[in-house]
């Protein structure tokens, strides 16, 4: 884990653009655990959109609006939204149809007012995302918050 950590932050101090970075943190984020897919998403008022994602496919949805989907629940909520098995919830919004899981961890403010990003995981298994997922992402949110700011 220090290895990530470290990873990040170089990733994140580093010279170039915003979307350049996003992309690399995702792409470090799907490898560290295996994740079939992450992206990274800013968060307005109105609309969630992304910022990257891993591979070469966008998301069916690349923006939409914040009251939509389970980032939108997340938002909401306020709190990390871990679907095991995107078939049973209803505020699934199809990215992939490989998806079986999926789980949206917000990244807050710095005074942790607001939500102003989220990080979306999904996986091509049910029943994917365990305790040391849950920690792990946890993890990302804080150290990524950075790109927000």
């Amino acid at each position: 884990m220090e290895t990530f950590r470290h990873r990040t932050l170089e990733l994140l101090q580093a010279s170039g653009n915003r979307a350049d970075k996003a992309k690399a943190l995702a792409e470090l984020i799907r490898a560290h655990r295996g994740y079939h897919w992450v992206g990274l998403y800013d968060v307005s008022s109105t609309h969630i959109s992304a910022i990257a994602w891993t591979g070469n496919e966008a998301p069916a949805f690349p923006s939409f609006p914040v009251t939509k989907g389970l980032n939108g629940a997340a938002v909401a909520e306020k709190k990390p939204v871990i679907v095991q098995d995107v078939a049973q919830d209803s505020r699934y919004l199809v990215t992939f149809g490989a998806t079986r899981g999926e789980a949206i961890f917000p990244v807050f403010t710095p005074d942790g007012s607001r939500v102003i990003g989220t990080i979306d995981v999904e996986s091509d298994r049910v029943n994917a995302f365990q305790a040391e997922d849950e920690a792990f992402l946890q993890e990302c949110s804080a150290l990524l918050r950075p790109l927000w700011n």
